[in-house]
């Protein structure tokens, strides 16, 4: 496992890293489809979808394609009816991970900073994570409208960054895709990369290009590594 000298903020993708939020996702984007008279579609279809933000959700959940556009007028009908109930709907299924909270809570007996990160939309991430119970963990949320540029672009990363006055190499970025492992390269922080979310990081893991620093099972494996290092800062 590679180190860095100290860890001074971790940040958290959110949807397949934090939570499982598929159902939810899946049920509004079915009941968007059913609105436009359109027939559902399998939830692995959806969670296939998942990943870039709300917009290209709608654009693939509507042409049943992963790059194809929907025609503008279908799109913005699906893209409101989809915020408007997703929005009332954020946490009928969706629930941290069973080990979110209890690693949640032990990096912040470190002291350090924890930040998320998605490409979720900023509104909609802070509401999940009041709904969830986790927002007061968090010193920074940023959505993947909160500035010009979402994961995979480093730019989230580096302005976390310059909010909590550090480094971006004094970081790490939790997620479990592509886009997280990318944007963490790009920022020049460490990628950790979680086995149990969306992403399939046995395939990611073969391309160097995605292939994240680290590996974990569970939230508190943080802490486990994080732990001894900041004993010895401690002494």
């Amino acid at each position: 496992m590679k180190t860095i000298e100290h860890v001074q903020a971790v940040a958290f993708d959110l949807d397949g890293t934090l939570c499982d939020s598929v159902p939810d996702l899946a049920a509004a984007a079915n009941a968007a489809r059913e609105h436009l008279g359109l027939s559902a579609l399998p939830i692995e279809t959806v969670k296939s979808y998942v990943g870039d933000g709300v917009a290209k959700l709608i654009h693939r959940v509507l042409t049943e394609t992963y790059e194809e556009e929907a025609e503008p007028a279908q799109w913005e009908q699906g893209f409101t009816f989809f915020i408007r109930y997703y929005h009332d709907h954020l946490s009928v299924y969706t629930r941290p991970y069973p080990e979110t909270e209890a690693g949640l809570k032990l990096l912040k007996s470190l002291g350090i900073p924890l930040i998320v990160i998605t490409n979720k939309n900023e509104v909609l991430a802070v509401e999940l994570l009041k709904q969830l119970g986790l927002a007061d963990y968090f010193s920074l949320i940023l959505g993947g409208d909160s500035l010009s540029e979402k994961k995979p672009s480093p730019l989230p990363i580096t302005h976390a960054a310059e909010v909590l006055n550090i480094q971006p190499a004094d970081m790490i970025m939790v997620g479990d895709s592509k886009n997280d492992i990318l944007a963490a390269k790009a920022a020049g922080c460490l990628s950790v990369g979680v086995t149990f979310g969306y992403g399939d990081m046995t395939m990611l893991s073969q391309n160097e290009a995605t292939k994240p620093d680290w590996l974990i099972g569970s939230i508190p494996e943080i802490y486990e590594n994080l732990q001894p290092q900041k004993e010895v800062e401690n002494r």
